[in-house]
């Protein structure tokens, strides 16, 4: 009887362990799969519907790589951050002056993201050792001058090997990037709803 409470408890470690670990791969996989598609670089608002809206799919920015490719997984984080944002809206950041939220975009926004993921993900340590920065992870940067960026660490090495490579759009269409340390990090998480 032992033997088999401790097999089943083993078996539901472990899934647990690799049921985690083939999110980040699939989400590693989703974030690859949006370079293949063409996207112009547009920071322009838009009227979307609600749930699961998006801009048109040949234009974006960086939080559409992150919204993409978590809605390849069957999470709309659309509606996850409105919903979080109209319960809490007073801890959420007030850099665009609204006085309530707004669907279309704010989760577009990298600040409200990084509360969202927070709150309800993993918040990672910053590092400057690449090792700290697995598969899944979602990395936030500043750009200076009030400007943030988002992307997602995926399976893919840079040329030397030293460090997972970026899924992002900084201007030039979703894109695979060596830029990890390019600009100083402000976040670090791992969400799984």
């Amino acid at each position: 009887m032992l033997k088999h409470i401790l097999f089943l408890l083993l078996l539901i470690i472990s899934n647990v362990i690799f049921g985690q670990e083939g999110f980040y791969n699939r989400l590693s996989e989703a974030s690859l799969s949006l370079t293949a598609q063409e996207v112009t670089y547009d920071p322009t608002y838009f009227s979307i519907t609600y749930p699961n809206g998006d801009v048109p799919s040949d234009k974006g920015v960086c939080t559409d790589v992150v919204i993409r490719a978590y809605r390849k997984l069957g999470i709309d984080l659309q509606k996850e951050v409105h919903e979080d944002m109209k319960a809490n809206f007073g801890i959420y950041p007030k850099n665009w002056g609204l006085s309530k939220t707004d669907k279309n975009i704010d989760h577009r926004r990298v600040p409200n993201l990084m509360k969202f993921f927070s709150r309800f993900g993993k918040v990672k340590s910053i590092s400057n050792k690449a090792q700290s920065y697995v598969p899944g992870d979602i990395v936030c940067w500043s750009l200076g001058g009030g400007l943030t960026h988002i992307g997602l660490v995926v399976d893919k090495k840079s040329d030397d090997q030293k460090r997972y490579l970026i899924v992002h759009n900084i201007g030039g269409g979703q894109v695979l990037a060596d830029c990890l340390f390019d600009y100083k990090i402000i976040g670090h998480y791992s969400y799984k709803k």
